[in-house]
């Protein structure tokens, strides 16, 4: 069976929101986006390279995969295109109709949380969520995440849409794994 790994850049506070680009996630007013890009590194780049190596899935919500269905196969020189490019993409949406933009893309059917349950028993390779927050909620509620990989940065930024947010279920989790960036990045690995 295979796990649901969410692989998600955070603040210390807490928030996900934008990590990328100043103009990628602008709802409720968000002014602080491309929060991330600063800190990007070569041990960063190397965990993301890691990551797209294991063959796994993406999983993303709708928001998610517009932008990057919008972003990443106009890009050119970069290494992450060409494996995001043929990297099966699952995506959860309610309003998005087949066929999808992107290559490799399937729009899963019916409730998100039962799809992912479907395709968590049929895969034996990873099922990795990047962004996607409120596809993270909606999974979390249900148990379906298996481990967290998250790249917590030495920002706080106060507003902004969070991992954890207090409607959220409680949950314990192991750290298996850190890593150290060279610009103040925690990498930590947690299992649920």
């Amino acid at each position: 069976m295979g796990k649901v790994v969410v692989f998600n850049h955070v603040t210390l506070d807490g928030v996900m929101q934008a990590p990328g680009r100043a103009d990628e996630d602008r709802r409720g007013g968000f002014k602080h986006g491309g929060w991330a890009t600063a800190r990007m590194d070569a041990v960063l780049g190397k965990v993301a390279g890691e990551g797209m190596a294991s063959g796994g899935s993406l999983l993303l919500g709708r928001r998610t995969y517009q932008n990057f269905a919008a972003f990443w196969p106009k890009q050119k020189d970069n290494p992450f295109t060409a494996a995001l490019n043929k990297t099966r993409k699952y995506v959860a949406s309610r309003t998005l109709k087949e066929p999808l933009s992107w290559r490799n893309s399937t729009l899963l059917k019916g409730d998100a949380a039962k799809a992912v349950a479907r395709l968590k028993k049929q895969t034996r390779k990873d099922l990795v969520i990047l962004g996607s927050g409120e596809l993270i909620q909606s999974l979390m509620a249900d148990d379906l995440i298996d481990e967290f990989v998250l790249m917590i940065h030495p920002v706080v930024l106060g507003p902004g849409r969070r991992l954890f947010t207090a409607r959220g279920s409680g949950a314990s989790l192991k750290l298996v794994d850190i890593k150290n960036s060279t610009t103040g990045v925690v990498i930590a690995t947690y299992s649920t």
